[in-house]
């Protein structure tokens, strides 16, 4: 993984909504050139300056080290140091030296946080940078008869990643939790995907019961299958747990990430859950 991780500026060449909470940027780079996709969940780090600082990143580590990199990174000055965020690879243009990331605005103008923020008012020409890419959570080798994928808004652009890679006889069965009718999208396959939404309806965000009640209610296929579960936190636990304990699945089938934190954001410290799950998903 760490020989794939590249650290390159990128700058916007293109913007497009694809639903009314859903805007999709495209982005070009000569650093693109030795990107390796790893992965459809693979995820980059991207960073957004503060106010009218320069962009100060820290080149990529020759020898993989990404935990000297974190250190080069925070012992930037708070006041230099860009906004960094997490954010799955839609779809790779290896020709064209170019990416596609997806990004969930919260509210007409973004929002209060920096990375929504700059999305909604991103055009051709503005510069980011880029550090990755990584896997999320891999099920390394591990193939079962069929796939569920659990997640809210912010896990669709790996799941439509994960759905688009199905080959002819795989199967997979899809629960996302999106605003209203609106939000929702349409993925080409050459496998076999059956795609529920769960409609929040007045709900905010990681306040509601909706997905996880509508896979408690959900119809399993016979046989051991994979889980792959992404979203607020909590819910990603509460998933997981109904798999594990009520439905029977192997721990080590059943693949999670929190991507998100109700009243917290990345720049918080992990909390006591927080650090167990991540312990538990490098096991």
């Amino acid at each position: 993984m760490t020989r794939s991780m590249i650290s390159t500026e990128l700058r916007v060449v293109g913007a497009a909504y694809l639903t009314p909470r859903m805007r999709r940027i495209t982005f070009e780079g000569a650093g693109l050139r030795d990107f390796t996709s790893v992965a459809p969940d693979q995820q980059v780090k991207l960073f957004f300056a503060k106010g009218d600082q320069p962009l100060r990143v820290p080149p990529a580590p020759e020898d993989g080290d990404i935990a000297r990199w974190y250190r080069d990174y925070l012992a930037v000055p708070d006041a230099e140091r860009p906004w960094m965020r997490s954010y799955t690879v839609r779809r790779h243009l290896a020709e064209r030296r170019q990416i596609e990331i997806d990004f969930v605005l919260h509210g007409a103008d973004g929002g209060a946080g920096p990375a929504s923020k700059w999305a909604a008012a991103a055009k051709p020409g503005d510069m980011t940078w880029m550090y990755g890419p990584a896997s999320a959570r891999p099920w390394g080798e591990r193939r079962e008869s069929w796939r569920l994928f659990v997640g809210d808004e912010t896990a669709l652009p790996a799941i439509g990643a994960f759905v688009e890679s199905l080959a002819p006889g795989e199967r997979a069965l899809v629960y996302a939790e999106v605003a209203d009718a609106a939000e929702e999208q349409r993925w080409r396959t050459a496998g076999d995907a059956e795609v529920c939404w769960v409609h929040r309806g007045g709900d905010p965000a990681g306040q509601g019961s909706a997905l996880l009640e509508a896979v408690r209610r959900a119809e399993l296929p016979a046989g051991d299958g994979q889980a792959w579960v992404a979203g607020e936190a909590s819910l990603v636990r509460s998933v997981r747990r109904h798999l594990v304990n009520d439905r029977g699945m192997d721990r080590s089938a059943v693949a999670f990430t929190g991507y998100w934190r109700l009243h917290l954001t990345q720049d918080d410290d992990l909390t006591e859950e927080d650090a167990a799950d991540r312990a538990e998903a490098m096991r």
